[in-house]
């Protein structure tokens, strides 16, 4: 592995196993006879009165709750392909990409791998789906102002429920709005793309 996409990987796995550490603590589990209860489903914890809670909600769609009718089979596939394309952008690009841009994608690569493990396993681990069928744990919760806009039929008394990993992409997404600019053209990536624009 090159160097200098070493760090940008330690990174990601740290925040993958926070966001699994997190997940499993609030859902439970029992693993080799160590069993750990979790929340009730459902179940509301104040952190900071009413502004910060615990909670434990499972989203079988996708980040926040987003749902939509292509089938949950895609959306688990497509968030593991997503993923191996981010990381292999990341270990070709890692000579010449910026510190902040390699950052980014960084953390869209582990909030979507840390996600994907849930929609792809947790069902199975759980015996409650079958494998690619399971639901992405939430947990937290914080209160908004409240907002409502009748025709369109949004109503939000509290902002939807996430986890770290929807953290992860959130501010990986952010900070790639303010650098995209500074990420490698795929022709300085890929020789194969360098190839094709030579060609007269």
């Amino acid at each position: 592995m090159k160097n200098k996409a070493t760090k940008y990987f330690i990174i990601a796995i740290a925040l993958i196993i926070f966001d699994q550490a997190t997940k499993l603590a609030v859902k439970g589990f029992n693993i080799a006879g160590f069993e750990h209860k979790g929340f009730e489903y459902g179940e509301v914890i104040p952190v900071i009165g009413t502004f910060l809670q615990w909670t434990y909600i499972e989203n079988f769609g996708m980040a926040f709750g987003i749902t939509f009718g292509w089938g949950k089979i895609f959306l688990s596939l497509f968030s593991l392909l997503a993923s191996g394309a981010i990381a292999y952008y990341i270990y070709r690009a890692s000579k010449i990409i910026p510190f902040i841009a390699g950052l980014s994608l960084t953390l869209v690569l582990a909030g979507a791998f840390g996600n994907a493990i849930d929609r792809c396993f947790y069902g199975v681990f759980y015996g409650t789906a079958p494998l690619f069928y399971g639901g992405v744990v939430d947990f937290i919760l914080v209160d908004i102002p409240d907002i409502h806009i009748d025709f369109l039929n949004i109503h939000y008394d509290y902002f939807p429920v996430f986890n770290i990993a929807d953290s992860c992409v959130t501010v990986g997404v952010v900070l790639l709005m303010f650098c995209h600019n500074k990420l490698p053209e795929l022709s300085e990536v890929f020789p194969i793309f360098r190839q094709k624009e030579e060609q007269p």
